[in-house]
């Protein structure tokens, strides 16, 4: 015996077929008559079953859309998927994060040098400078807060994007979502997922923002658990939110980018004739999500690593404007090509770890 159920409604007409010869159709003209005559087929059912005679095929016409994979996972499922992804990401590729946070540092790190000489010249000097002069493991400073923040965020952002685009589009939606709802969906996600997780960026940047101290001169945090409790001491719970405006900035703006990007890419590239859903496809579609990521959201990031690894700003108006006053606009795309070389890394991972850790659930 095998049964295949599913019904199709909205043109007010509801049909189904049995193997023995049931053959009912339905008109819903009004709804005590369809009541009784779903309760009589509903009846017959049972008797066929009964008989074990039954083999019942019926058509189901739902809504179709790209999160069909999802629906079948938990929330809960998709945000653990979602945490361990984003922290495989992190810690693949927070040496060029370290390296981005430096360079958009950079006027700090000149006052005690000599005039017009920058200490960091391009990623690769810069993360060549930091393993020479602090050890290779400098170069994962950060690395405790960040898994924090991508525990967090990471769960988050990718766990919630999939229900608020269908809250947007509506369940009965069918067809491709547009571009403009994904964007959407991803602005509002990545700006709930920061605001719980401010904390954790904070002290990762600040941890990431220590050079090597002078002989004798005793460093400002010795860990990250040391770095929660010193901030929250010296300048008082609200502090872990400091940057917080930007913050938001950044990473709604960021998120949009990557998610919805990559899910309008991938998409794009499966319309093309021999791609299907595979590695490369997964791939190419995460790293166009980390391009377009780090040209929308380079200036954000810049004012929000400097707001939070100095405290000589007093808002993020006042941060913008002295940034802009002092260095000129080229200085918001400071550390774009690691910022890209660690984005587009940090999303092609990402988005790869997801898709096949995903397939497990499934």
């Amino acid at each position: 015996m095998g049964v295949v159920g599913g019904r199709q409604m909205g043109s007010g007409i509801a049909q189904l077929s049995a193997a023995n010869g049931l053959d009912v159709t339905l008109h819903d003209s009004d709804s005590t008559a369809l009541d009784n005559a779903l309760k009589s087929i509903f009846d017959n059912i049972q008797r066929l079953i009964s008989r074990g005679h039954l083999s019942v095929v019926l058509f189901l016409h739902s809504s179709s859309s790209s999160m069909a994979d999802q629906s079948e996972i938990s929330f809960a499922g998709i945000f653990a998927i979602s945490a361990f992804s984003s922290c495989f990401a992190e810690f693949c590729t927070i040496p060029l994060d370290t390296a981005k946070v430096r360079l958009q540092l950079q006027k700090r790190a000149t006052l005690g040098e000599a005039a017009g000489v920058s200490k960091y010249r391009g990623m690769l000097d810069t993360i060549a400078t930091i393993a020479k002069e602090e050890g290779l493991f400098a170069l994962w400073k950060g690395i405790i807060p960040g898994l924090h923040r991508q525990c967090i965020y990471g769960g988050l952002r990718i766990g919630l994007y999939e229900p608020v685009k269908a809250f947007i589009v509506g369940s009965y939606y069918v067809g491709d979502v547009p571009l403009f709802s994904k964007i959407l969906a991803a602005l509002v996600t990545g700006a709930i997922a920061i605001a719980v997780a401010n904390p954790t960026d904070l002290v990762k940047v600040r941890l990431q923002a220590e050079g090597k101290s002078p002989a004798g001169v005793p460093r400002h945090y010795t860990g990250a658990l040391n770095a929660y409790y010193t901030i929250v001491k010296q300048e008082g719970v609200a502090a872990l939110w400091t940057g917080l405006g930007p913050n938001i900035a950044r990473n709604a703006i960021i998120n949009a980018a990557e998610l919805a990007s990559y899910d309008h890419v991938k998409e794009t590239i499966l319309k093309i004739p021999g791609f299907t859903d595979n590695v490369l496809t997964q791939i190419l579609a995460g790293l166009g999500a980390g391009f377009f990521a780090v040209c929308i959201g380079s200036p954000v990031d810049v004012v929000k690593s400097r707001m939070m690894g100095d405290s000589v700003y007093r808002s993020t108006i006042d941060c913008f404007f002295k940034t802009l006053k002092s260095e000129g606009p080229l200085a918001f795309y400071k550390g774009f090509f690691p910022n890209f070389g660690r984005l587009g890394t940090w999303n092609a991972i990402m988005f790869l770890t997801f898709e096949q850790v995903k397939k497990f659930f499934i």
